[in-house]
């Protein structure tokens, strides 16, 4: 009997695996422990492997993938409307199995390590610039209550923090003195790690070449396109640079009926990280471009002339995702092209 397809549902532990034959008739439907999963492919011929993209996806993969079999991902949401009546690892594995045969279906490429351990930096840095801003807003809600307050921004509250740590406190209880100085040596020790996370992402951009040809576009500095990088590799599995920008969220949603056309907001679907930081990032450039409008390309002076500046900030992040599909799939950098 032989397997064609197999479905695996991933777990900490206990693995499930779905197999069917070339006819559809089911080969086995069992569990599995950690121990026993590559030992189990092993002595299986070469055939098509479908996991969810999850956590440990990307390593067992690649831990398939050298044995010979065919490994395919697919997100989680499109696995869903498989699962039968009933929710179980059993049912799980064989709405994987029954989802990878789709001819339609979309698939997560495999990640190699270096794009992991890439997206380890961001994940990190995103942990302790979050852990910052706790702390900064604890300073502030603390200070608040003495009447002390500093202006807006995070260089306002690191320079409030050093001349604390320097014995140049405000006249406060000694208890709360405590307490201030407590959060302000956290908050530097904070700010280092931020920026020594940066600083990784600096050098790691330096080796990669399609990180290097990413910075050529306008708005993308060292961070995004490392995260962009890591997480979508040259870009292969889109075949536009729509399809890049819906799975970044920044399409509107389709809600068309009857031949009647109705666009509404954004989708916020696919990876929220990078479009948090291409959102950033265009916010960033509005400000550049209503000093000088005149130095940049006229849709974006435009756009933000005729919109909201948060709502110009998505229609030129939507934009600039499909540039960075042109020139991840040319494997050139960005040129501005004369109007």
């Amino acid at each position: 009997m032989h397997v064609t397809t197999v479905g695996l549902d991933l777990a900490k532990n206990i693995f499930q695996v779905h197999g069917i034959t070339e006819d559809g008739t089911i080969a086995f439907n069992r569990s599995l422990r950690r121990a026993q999963l590559l030992a189990f492919f092993e002595r299986l011929e070469p055939c098509l492997v479908g996991m969810e993209a999850c956590g440990s996806s990307h390593y067992w993969a690649r831990e398939l993938c050298k044995l010979g079999h065919e490994v395919k991902l697919i997100a989680p949401i499109y696995v869903k409307p498989y699962v039968k009546r009933g929710k179980s690892d059993a049912a799980d594995a064989e709405a994987i199995c029954e989802a990878v045969m789709r001819p339609t279906m979309r698939f997560v490429a495999v990640k190699s390590p270096e794009q992991q351990a890439i997206l380890s930096l961001h994940r990190a840095r995103d942990l302790i610039v979050r852990q910052r801003t706790q702390t900064i807003n604890m300073l502030r809600g603390l200070l608040a209550e003495f009447g002390v307050i500093f202006a807006q921004g995070v260089g306002h509250v690191v320079k409030f923090a050093k001349n604390a740590t320097e014995g140049l406190l405000p006249d406060l209880p000694p208890a709360a003195c405590e307490v201030i100085l407590d959060l302000s040596e956290q908050l530097l020790a904070l700010h280092l790690r931020v920026n020594w996370y940066g600083r990784r992402m600096t050098a790691a951009a330096k080796s990669e070449p399609r990180i290097a040809l990413l910075q050529t576009i306008p708005g993308i500095g060292p961070i995004t396109a490392s995260a962009i990088v890591a997480t979508v590799g040259s870009g292969e599995q889109f075949q536009s640079g729509r399809d890049l920008s819906a799975w970044l969220g920044l399409t509107p949603i389709n809600k068309s009926t009857g031949g009647k056309e109705r666009l509404g907001r954004i989708s916020k679907m696919g990876d929220r990280y990078i479009r948090r930081l291409m959102v950033v990032g265009m916010t960033s450039r509005i400000k550049q471009i209503k000093s000088a409008p005149e130095r940049f390309d006229p849709w974006f002076a435009d756009i933000l002339h005729r919109k909201p500046a948060k709502l110009a900030a998505i229609a030129m992040a939507n934009r600039t995702a499909r540039i960075i599909w042109a020139v991840l799939s040319r494997n050139q950098p960005y040129e501005v092209r004369a109007v």
